[in-house]
């Protein structure tokens, strides 16, 4: 007996209805990206090992699906590495390339290598799979989407408003209200290391803060005096843990904290005028917040940090995310190229508009009449018929064989086809066709003029 077919963890197979429903989120992404003067590039599903290894930090690396050498591979392994078990080494001898983990680093490589064909700032717009080998779980998979927009050339902050009005344009045309982006600044939180006295543990300081919301302030604080950070220091942090008010008391609050760290206020003021801006300019559907305890991607992001939250009555992780890179390029030997970008996480906007019920009905494009089959004499005379149909714009098929009648018109049913025509010998010599509304039953001699009238409006 044969075995039954399966797919990998964290793959999925999507039916018409779900790819239907995912086009509409990608059709309507595309044409925000468009409307704001994105340009679409797109990327090789593989990359280089030495492009992407040591970009996203150990983790990352972990998470990186590598491809085996073709041919023989084991022939030029690392006989030593084979033999002492030590895989970080036999891997670089059997594997030279590998699938991208995101959409960021081969935009990079992509600047960096086509540099004299770009025109600067170069705003692009990427949609494509990649691939991590992570543990799947709601809303994460292994192979997923990303839809990235980035603009590189510019340390404007102009362009970091820009994607907050992008972020509400996004979700105001797919009827999502309740998002809150959140923004935070690396600035603000090197500051706040500093006024502490924790420089040199940066990230330990902004992994533990970022758990705030999650196991709360003494669990906070216990995990940063176990990496090091003092008590003193954690004192200091006491107005930070009971921050509150609207964005602009919190970024005065922010000032007293940062009042000794340089960097740390420039962060502030970089949030102030991204602030005031939106404010000016007004959002449709988002809210902007202020998040201090935001800290995603500290190994790149140079100045503000976004993250978007779903509305609350949905329980899912973040639906997108981004920042600024002031040095994105220079891992690829391009110094003072600085940029900035976001992402739009696909599947789990699916989730949300799923569960909140908001695709439209008209999302599924399904054929809009079936000409049923009772001969060769009659499909030739139909099919004439279907081209003109489909000339007009409307979906039309014919059912492939002369089947009984009753199948057919199951079929029909199945696939929730709202009309089917019937052409016998009375049709074909009166050059006309009976037109059946498969939801009242009615049935109607029409001519084609006619038949695509009725089916269009």
């Amino acid at each position: 007996m044969a075995q039954k077919p399966s797919i990998p963890k964290g793959t999925r197979d999507f039916n018409p209805e779900q790819v239907a429903k995912r086009n509409y989120i990608f059709n309507t992404i595309r044409g925000a990206f468009e409307t704001f003067g994105f340009q679409p590039i797109e990327t090789p599903s593989f990359e280089n090992s030495s492009t992407l290894m040591g970009k996203y930090g150990e983790e990352g690396d972990r998470l990186i699906f590598k491809i085996l050498n073709s041919g023989d591979y084991l022939n030029k392994a690392n006989s030593e590495a084979y033999h002492n078990k030590d895989s970080n080494k036999l891997t670089s001898s059997i594997s030279e390339k590998a699938l991208r983990y995101d959409l960021t680093v081969p935009f990079a490589r992509y600047v960096v290598q086509h540099r004299n064909d770009i025109e600067l700032p170069f705003k692009r717009y990427q949609i494509q799979p990649v691939w991590r080998a992570d543990r799947p779980q709601k809303g994460r998979f292994r192979e997923f989407y990303q839809c990235d927009a980035d603009v590189v050339g510019s340390k404007s902050l102009w362009q970091d408003v820009e994607f907050i009005q992008l972020y509400d344009t996004v979700f105001s045309k797919l009827n999502l209200e309740g998002v809150t982006i959140k923004i935070n600044n690396r600035k603000i939180l090197s500051g706040i290391a500093e006024v502490i006295g924790a420089s040199d543990k940066l990230i330990d300081f902004t992994v533990a803060l970022d758990k705030l919301d999650k196991i709360g302030e003494e669990k906070v604080k216990e995990e940063m005096l176990g990496k090091g950070i003092s008590k003193d220091g954690i004192d200091k942090l006491q107005p930070l843990f009971s921050l509150s008010g609207d964005f602009e008391s919190q970024v005065a609050s922010l000032k007293d904290i940062l009042s000794t760290s340089e960097e740390g206020l420039k962060g502030v003021e970089e949030l102030t005028f991204i602030n005031k801006a939106v404010s000016e300019l007004g959002l449709t559907t988002a809210a902007l917040q202020l998040d201090v305890t935001l800290a995603r991607g500290l190994n790149y992001y140079t100045g503000a940090i976004f993250e978007v939250a779903a509305p609350k009555e949905v329980k899912i992780g973040s639906i997108g995310g981004g920042g600024r890179y002031d040095d994105l390029t220079g891992i690829f030997g391009l110094k003072d190229v600085s940029g900035v970008g976001i992402s739009f996480g696909l599947d789990r906007i699916y989730l949300v508009l799923e569960e909140l019920n908001l695709f439209p009905d008209t999302v599924n494009k399904n054929v809009e009449v079936l000409f049923i089959n009772f001969g060769d004499k009659e499909a030739l005379f139909s099919l004439n018929a279907i081209k003109e149909l489909r000339q007009a714009g409307v979906r039309a098929e014919l059912y492939p064989d002369a089947a009984k009648m009753k199948k057919q018109m199951t079929h029909a049913n199945r696939r929730n086809i709202p009309f089917t025509v019937l052409v016998g010998q009375d049709e074909i010599e009166n050059n006309q066709y009976t037109l059946k509304d498969m939801v009242s039953g009615e049935q109607v001699k029409v001519s084609l003029e006619d038949l695509i009238s009725k089916i269009k409006n």
